[in-house]
């Protein structure tokens, strides 16, 4: 087994000037001889083709794969411990995209059979003619750049794009009204998914159908799609509206001119209740939240809107309710400071210690600049404290040793000479839970990958240990868990547990008298002719030669 130099690049066919991209290739054959014939026939690099590397058996294929990702593996079905076929088998549910080419001495039907089933690309008979062998390749080089421009295709791209984009407006309209977005990237999000929501007013609308009140034999979702549908006829045109499904009722955004316009839509909404129940049978009650002028602002007209739809119990359903004509006292509340708060805690938990001192300095500076009173300030500290303790809670951090008990950090703020001590006291705070959960996440991963070398220092006489395996035990995805090994230990984990079965074998050798089969199996080979095989290829002697040199 050997990996040569692994990377794709591109190089100039200098036949054609055309400058062609390099794809690696994996040659597998028990034969060194045919192995270096391969080599050497070809002109690899002309045929935007490189060599990465070569094994004499499927298993050290199997291996290397894992490391090198070829785009291209070249193998023989007769080799000993996994044949060409198995081989092939196991590449294409690891990696779906590889291409395989099988070259055989055996002309046999049962064979070609097997692997056009495996979907390998070319089936080719010894001896191996140049001209052939290039002719196989050329088409394969083809077929990768093709399928490589086809995920780069722009066209391809726009117009899985416009399929998507139904659905990404639905996720943005969604997120709007829940305050999930940013206000700095609601005009990138209304440019990149084609939204014109120019306003200049914006009120959110619900229609809620009384579950109560449905027609015999109607399917309540299919009733909830008639409504939604009607709404579209008689909204969107007119009132520039747009209208989700969402939480189990229609949601309607709309545009208004003027501020002045929600009493002509309050008097519409109260019509189309009345149509709703005319055409579809369907008790609907509208509720309206409060007219906005700023878009990030939507989401406080949602919670009015529903606000508005709870009043159906006291002036009944089956009617418009607009939830500024009922209580005009529950004024627009800026409650941005939830927001704020929120982005302090998304800093704690994945940004640098510039980016929490900047989320802190702008929340505090928002929050005086927006006019306060006392009574404010003691809600946004409370509020403020609160979220610090359900951060400590959800993520297993004794509070009192940050700030002490909740009682005492409120009094020390409401104690506070100026809004820089109140930023600087928090900063303080902050960088310390965020330096306290970047230490427990590396010890996460410490630990993580610790447990697996446990699992490996547990279970390296069983055979059948693998990735999925391990995957299972730790309850993570092979992929992820691939990447973090490599990343603390330096090495696949196929690589990690053969050099310790092989660390083991070398113990047993020289402590015990068992045979080579025997210690075969105690270090998890069910092959004693394979256990041997790697072993050479360890120490460079045979098992029982290394018994004896070292005894």
């Amino acid at each position: 087994m050997k990996a040569l130099n692994s990377y794709r690049t591109k190089n100039r066919n200098l036949e054609t000037g055309v400058e062609m991209e390099k794809y690696s290739v994996l040659l597998v054959d028990d034969e060194e001889d045919v192995i270096q014939i391969i080599m050497k026939k070809m002109d690899w690099e002309s045929m935007g083709f490189q060599i990465v590397g070569y094994a004499h058996n499927g298993v050290e294929a199997l291996e290397m794969a894992e490391e090198l990702q070829p785009d291209v593996v070249m193998t023989d079905i007769k080799m000993p411990y996994m044949d060409g076929l198995t081989l092939s088998r196991k590449l294409k549910e690891l990696y779906r995209t590889v291409k395989i080419i099988i070259f055989s001495g055996f002309d046999e039907f049962e064979y070609a059979k097997e692997a056009i089933q495996i979907e390998v690309e070319e089936y080719i008979l010894k001896p191996i003619d140049a001209g052939n062998l290039k002719e196989v390749f050329g088409r394969i080089h083809e077929k990768i750049g093709r399928e490589m421009d086809e995920k780069r295709n722009v066209d391809k791209l726009r117009e899985y794009y416009m399929e998507s984009l139904p659905i990404l407006q639905e996720n943005f309209y969604t997120s709007l009204i829940d305050g999930r977005i940013p206000e700095g990237e609601v005009e990138k999000y209304l440019s990149n998914y084609q939204i014109d929501l120019t306003g200049p007013c914006y009120v959110v609308s619900i229609l809620h159908i009384s579950t109560t009140d449905i027609p015999q034999n109607m399917n309540p979702f299919l009733l909830g799609v008639s409504v939604k549908k009607l709404a579209e006829e008689h909204m969107e045109g007119e009132w520039k509206s747009r209208i989700l499904m969402y939480l189990g009722d229609i949601v309607v955004i709309t545009q208004l001119e003027e501020q002045e316009q929600i009493t002509a839509f309050t008097d519409f909404m109260d019509q189309f209740c009345r149509l709703a129940k005319h055409v579809c049978e369907a008790t609907v009650t509208a509720g309206i939240g409060y007219v906005c002028d700023n878009l990030p602002d939507i989401r406080l007209s949602w919670q009015g809107a529903r606000s508005a739809v709870s009043y159906r119990v006291i002036y009944g359903n089956a009617r418009a309710i607009n939830i500024a004509e009922i209580d005009p006292m529950e004024n627009v509340d800026e409650r941005w400071e939830e927001q704020e708060i929120q982005k302090i805690l998304k800093r704690i938990r994945m940004g640098t210690r510039e980016e929490l001192e900047t989320e802190i300095s702008h929340c505090v500076c928002r929050f005086l600049q927006d006019g306060t009173t006392m009574q404010k300030y003691q809600i946004f500290i409370m509020g403020l404290l609160t979220e610090l303790f359900r951060f400590c809670n959800n993520n297993q951090l004794d509070s009192v040793e940050f700030y002490g008990e909740k009682g005492e950090a409120f009094d020390k703020c409401m104690q506070m000479e100026s809004p820089k001590e109140l930023e600087q006291w928090l900063l303080k705070v902050c960088e310390k839970l965020q330096e306290t959960v970047q230490q427990e996440r590396q010890a996460s991963t410490r630990s993580f990958v610790s447990r697996a070398v446990e699992y490996v220092q547990e279970h390296y006489s069983d055979r059948n240990i693998t990735i999925e395996s391990v995957c299972r035990e730790l309850g993570v995805s092979a992929a992820y868990f691939s990447t973090i090994f490599k990343k603390e230990t330096g090495k696949t984990f196929i690589s990690f547990l053969t050099d310790y079965r092989m660390e083991k074998a070398v113990e047993l050798l020289m402590t015990t008298s068992d045979k080579t089969y025997i210690i075969a199996e105690k270090v998890g080979y069910a092959d004693p002719n394979y256990f041997s095989y790697a072993f050479k290829k360890q120490y460079s002697m045979s098992p029982s030669k290394y018994r004896t040199a070292n005894s």
